[in-house]
């Protein structure tokens, strides 16, 4: 069972993340991204990003908690929604755009890498990948997730030769410089296939949405 499955840790989280709406960052994701793109995101939680991105983008959610994604789907029934750990990203979809804010750094770098290489497989040709993270050195646990921060370096050497980097930039959310935004581009080479990952744990996403 994920931290998201029980409903007092959603509503705790829920009530946790208010007034964070993540336009700054879709506004940002708009210039590389045409109007319309499919856009898929991960650990869309409460959806309060979702709402946003499907004003300009043709976008799926998904999470790995059946709670957030049930109750997103009761106000909102005809939305296209996928349960979806964001280590395996089992899905035979093809996107342009694979989005996430303060989502990954649940992941150990061995997790994040393959994390990406299996994201790289589910872009279209010249798909792009946009995501965030906490800026830092070292992990903590925080009710018991893993929270990894991440340098410009660290991000640079995990993400290798698999991608092009379009743009990995320093911004501020709760503190002055605190926060990365990385934007990816697929190179267009052939599939990736990570090795496997002893003890994965299955995570849905981050602290602030």
């Amino acid at each position: 069972m994920g931290f998201y499955d029980p409903e007092q840790n959603v509503n705790q989280y829920i009530e946790m993340a208010k007034g964070f709406d993540g336009k700054a960052l879709i506004d940002i994701l708009r210039t590389y991204m045409p109007a319309g793109a499919s856009v898929l995101e991960l650990g869309m939680g409460p959806g309060v990003y979702l709402e946003i991105l499907a004003k300009y983008f043709d976008v799926t959610g998904s999470d790995n908690s059946d709670i957030f994604i049930e109750r997103f789907r009761a106000s909102h029934p005809d939305a296209s929604l996928l349960h979806l750990d964001i280590i395996d990203i089992h899905t035979d979809s093809k996107f342009d755009c694979i989005y996430s804010n303060k989502v990954l750094h649940h992941l150990t770098e061995q997790e994040l890498k393959a994390s990406l290489m299996q994201q790289r497989n589910a872009l279209n040709t010249d798909g792009v990948l946009f995501h965030s993270f906490w800026k830092g050195e070292g992990r903590e646990e925080m009710q018991g997730m893993l929270l990894s921060y991440y340098s410009i370096s660290q991000l640079k050497h995990i993400i290798g030769d698999m991608f092009d980097i379009l743009a990995l930039e320093t911004y501020s959310e709760m503190a002055d410089g605190d926060s990365l935004y990385i934007v990816l581009k697929k190179q267009p080479n052939e599939p990736l296939h990570p090795q496997p990952i002893a003890d994965i744990r299955r995570v849905t996403y981050n602290g602030q949405k």
